[in-house]
């Protein structure tokens, strides 16, 4: 496999998803233990860039943008969870939420001198506009409030976005 050109490995990385979520539509059945399991997974891994900052003491190559946006999408999803459903997904939110802030601390104020400031330049606003004016046109409809309908939507939308900044930082 290394030795295969950039296409070939794109291929196979394709096909590898697209037959991964097969065989989770296959074997998944209660879609909420997914997302339970993705939750926990999320939490887990804001945990361990916790313990590599505090063990390397840098966070060059890191957008403090896109820890921001996550911050962002992650309250409002709390929030939202808080007055809709309130379960396992609201404890797993708030532990990430927690995680989150922790590296946006570390990054502000701690480890502020490895911080690449002048490479961590997208405008937030490009993001977070866009996903509340579709989130007020394009939210679900349920028996919620609408205000916690067009929220909802707005942190699901900004949830997928949030990496743009990071994906900048790397280019």
């Amino acid at each position: 496999l290394k030795r295969q050109p950039p296409k070939v490995k794109a291929f196979l990385a394709v096909v590898s998803g697209m037959a991964a979520l097969v065989v989770l539509r296959a074997v998944v059945h209660d879609h909420d233990n997914l997302f339970v399991a993705a939750e926990a997974v999320h939490a887990i891994g804001i945990a361990v860039l916790i313990y590599k900052l505090a063990k390397e003491k840098t966070c060059a190559g890191l957008s403090l943008k896109t820890q921001e946006l996550t911050a962002i999408f992650l309250a409002a999803r709390l929030y939202c969870s808080f007055v809709m459903e309130y379960d396992i997904h609201t404890i797993l939110d708030s532990a990430t939420l927690a995680c989150t802030l922790w590296v946006v601390y570390m990054i502000r104020f701690n480890l502020r001198s490895t911080y690449m400031e002048d490479k961590d330049n997208f405008a937030i606003y490009l993001v977070l506009v866009p996903c509340a004016v579709l989130a007020f046109l394009v939210h679900p409809s349920t028996s919620h409030n609408i205000f916690n309908r067009i929220l909802w939507a707005f942190c699901v939308y900004l949830e997928a976005v949030s990496v743009l900044p990071q994906l900048r930082v790397m280019q």
